[in-house]
């Protein structure tokens, strides 16, 4: 298609969700296209984005590939508009302006009379909804590349393990798997969706938690720096050995991080080599290109990563991917904690066998759970019939839009009058619009307290439109005309985040 949009002198735009994956997808582009190609995203330095947004004005690139930003990349003459890994949560900002590059794309496309091709192996529900209404032409790929097959996927249910004494991290089916694979000089990918070492710290005579000072949210220990670190804020202090209440020296580390498990399996094989991708070890510039490289290029055995080791990555020698801790995303407080899980599962487990025959392990404590039975056969359309009902039930996205209203501030009392003062502007409101808006009442958010932020949210369900639009506008105004000094308020229609 983008061959095709070249041949007519026209641009293509290609959105990938991770800087990450960008390197990659840029080499398969220069092997097949040559120098017309121009790169966007944050990790750029103002110099280098400067020449490509040149080299795009210029209409020397007619291949423009990027993160969510470059869907803003000054192009001419744009004959296609391709976003890879559409359910990918990355394409809607979540920093002002708020905007999703989805429905910026899609309005583009729609202005210029061009096609928007959205690609995944799991399409998110609400696109996925309106291919089955026909809103969407649907082309679906019913095999994979190379005529590849579908990994064998093996559930481990971490109850029985328990009950057998194995109290490891790992369990025996995945040791077996991981030892067969070092025999045999093959890769093996170790998803766990947590960074750090443990995810906290507790005094255990009196059950003191170490919080972050500036967000109610627990520190998580790091062992390489021997510090706790707030995964929100960036607050850092030093490990604590003596509790600051009691004085115990009782003090335990409970959960686990990528960094516990990269020691663990250092214990479990010492001949192993092994490289760990999280958002600790990818914070210099070119991070990630250079630790996917290490890993591919030198044969390292082990890679264990969070949720940046899941997506689109091609490792021809990866046969085997354990998952070590299926359930942490089913447990939190999201509509979208199944979508978000089967998306995670079936994208790791598609990191397997690409090549040679694949195995994947997959640890939970909720084998029967559907999610984990549909994302073991790779079946997204059992997945969507269920969930589709689920939601259709519950109301929920794409059954409905849901508006959260954020109000944070420095004072607990202000955010409080301000949140029960901008619920009774909206319920005033709606009757001045005649609109049908479902309000829930003002709560304190799931966490509290974030950077020394008091937070609340009101939640509002509805059927968007330019009435409600002008209701939340006029809303906002009558709130700032209040002047609650220390608060701050933002709308967000269908967030990514509900914490």
């Amino acid at each position: 298609m983008i061959q095709n949009v070249i041949n007519k002198n026209k641009t293509a735009i290609l959105l990938v969700p991770e800087i990450s994956l960008t390197p990659q997808m840029v080499d398969r582009f220069l092997a097949r296209f040559g120098n017309c190609i121009a790169v966007l995203h944050s990790k750029l330095s103002v110099g280098e984005r400067y020449d490509e947004w040149q080299k795009i004005k210029e209409n020397k690139a007619k291949i423009i590939i990027g993160a969510r930003s470059a869907i803003f990349a000054p192009a001419d003459n744009l004959g296609i508009i391709i976003i890879d890994e559409e359910h990918d949560l990355s394409y809607k900002s979540e920093m002002s302006p708020r905007y999703s590059a989805k429905e910026i794309a899609s309005y583009m496309a729609k202005q210029n009379n061009i096609p928007l091709v959205l690609g995944s192996a799991t399409p998110s529900i609400n696109t996925f909804a309106k291919a089955k209404a026909g809103k969407l032409e649907l082309i679906t790929l019913t095999k994979r590349a190379n005529q590849s097959s579908l990994p064998n996927v093996n559930v481990v249910d971490l109850r029985q393990e328990l009950a057998n004494g194995n109290r490891s991290i790992i369990s025996n089916k995945l040791y077996e798997e991981i030892e067969r694979n070092l025999k045999n000089k093959e890769q093996t990918i170790l998803f766990l969706n947590r960074r750090g070492f443990s995810t906290f710290v507790m005094c255990r005579d009196c059950g003191y938690t170490v919080k972050c000072r500036r967000c109610n949210i627990s520190l998580t220990y790091h062992e390489y720096t021997d510090t706790l670190k707030c995964h929100y804020c960036g607050y850092e202090i030093k490990n604590i050995h003596v509790c600051p209440s009691c004085k115990s020296k009782n003090i335990r580390y409970f959960g686990t991080g990528t960094e516990k498990l990269q020691n663990e399996i250092q214990k479990l094989f010492p001949s192993a080599t092994t490289i760990r991708m999280d958002i600790d070890t990818v914070n210099k510039k070119n991070s990630h290109e250079e630790i996917l490289n290490k890993f591919k290029n030198e044969n390292i055995d082990i890679l264990i990563g969070t949720q940046m080791v899941v997506k689109g990555h091609h490792f021809p020698n990866v046969t085997l991917v354990g998952v070590i801790a299926a359930d942490s995303s089913l447990n939190i407080e999201d509509y979208r904690a199944n979508e978000r899980t089967f998306d995670i599962l079936t994208q790791v487990e598609g990191r397997a066998g690409r090549e040679k025959e694949g195995r994947v392990v997959v640890q939970t404590y909720n084998p029967e759970n559907f999610v984990i039975e549909c994302a073991k056969k790779q079946n997204y359309d059992d997945f969507y019939d269920t969930e589709i009902e689920l939601r259709k039930q519950l109301k929920y996205p794409p059954f409905c839009d849901i508006i959260m209203f954020g109000i944070s501030s420095n004072s607990k009392e202000e955010v409080e009058q301000a949140s029960k003062k901008i619920h009774s502007i909206l319920q005033k409101n709606c009757k001045r619009y005649n609109a049908k808006l479902d309000i829930y009442r003002p709560v304190v958010a799931p966490i509290s307290k974030i950077k020394n932020k008091y937070r609340w949210r009101i939640v509002a369900k509805c059927n968007l439109s330019n009435t409600i639009v002008n209701l939340v506008n006029t809303t906002l105004e009558e709130y700032y005309k209040l002047k609650f000094r220390n608060t701050r308020i933002i709308a967000d229609i269908n967030p990514n985040n509900m914490n």
